[in-house]
């Protein structure tokens, strides 16, 4: 029979009398002890309240890159049958300043294309290994493409995905890599700092508003071991802006917004790599987007 509401009441006091005799046993015998006062939370300050807020950018940026890629076709609507080593080419195409003569800053990203004819990630062809996954949501898989700009040391990274039966680039960005991952629905890359010890991390993540991947997460990340001090307080000033250990230049560092995401490193074996009748690696279903 269920307990009254006067017997569950009984109940609950008999529970808290034992919990509370046992927690003056663990007192006697040196078992608990305080941690110490809280720190008190302090609302953030708002600076300059004078000020008239701005209503658009200092700079022009190009936060919303797409593009559609003329010249590279699109069969049954699948991009997995789209060439890597095609859409490269034709990117190369659209831009030959870049690319094209011996002052050209990435000349030599041009001439090894021709070590292509068996295939992205294959001898020296610059294109990587692609990457499929759906990163917009629609139930289709989308593509991550990187290639160094050679001769120097950044590297080329895009994401397309199909709209209309055509190839539309989604994003696109060049940088010296530290790592490149796949975490739910978006692409994390991280960059080495002119500052030891700190890397950058830089998240996009799809917006169907913009129908593009958007640069979500910018931050300043500790990588290296962290310099105890016995004062604490003289190494971390009030009012620095990067005295945390995440170091984060704009917001949150909560990363993908799927929650617990999947995260895949672009350019290990291990990660989804595109199908190949070549001996290329194998492909991941947890990556793969299927």
């Amino acid at each position: 029979m269920p307990l009254s509401r006067p017997g569950q009441a009984a109940r609950r006091l008999a529970v808290v009398a034992l919990l509370l005799a046992a927690a003056v046993g663990c007192g006697d015998a040196g078992g608990l002890e305080g941690a110490g006062s809280t720190p008190t939370a302090e609302a953030p300050a708002r600076l300059w309240p004078e000020l008239t807020p701005a209503s658009s950018p200092a700079f022009e940026i190009g936060e919303v890159n797409t593009e559609v890629i003329k010249g590279v076709k699109v069969p049954g609507d699948d991009i997995r049958r789209v060439n890597p080593v095609a859409v490269v080419r034709a990117e190369i195409a659209r831009n030959p300043g870049d690319y094209d003569g011996p002052k050209a800053p990435y000349r030599d990203t041009k001439r090894e294309m021709a070590d292509c004819a068996k295939g992205p990630g294959r001898g020296k062809c610059p294109v990587l290994t692609p990457y499929y996954r759906d990163l917009t949501g629609d139930g289709h898989d989308d593509l991550t493409l990187g290639f160094p700009l050679l001769p120097g040391k950044t590297t080329a990274v895009r994401v397309y995905t199909v709209e209309k039966h055509r190839l539309v680039q989604v994003m696109g960005w060049e940088d010296a890599l530290s790592g490149v991952e796949l975490a739910g629905r978006s692409l994390v890359i991280r960059s080495p700092s002119e500052v030891a010890g700190y890397e950058y991390r830089l998240q996009w993540t799809w917006d169907r508003d913009q129908r593009a991947m958007l640069l979500t997460h910018d931050e300043m990340l500790r990588t290296g071991p962290r310099k105890h001090s016995r004062h604490p307080s003289e190494s971390s000033p009030t009012g620095s802006s990067s005295g945390s250990s995440s170091g984060s230049s704009s917001g949150s560092s909560s990363g993908s917004s799927s929650g617990s995401p999947t995260r895949t490193s672009l350019g290990s074996p291990s990660g989804s790599p595109a199908p190949s009748s070549s001996s290329s690696p194998s492909v991941s279903p947890s990556a793969s987007g299927g």
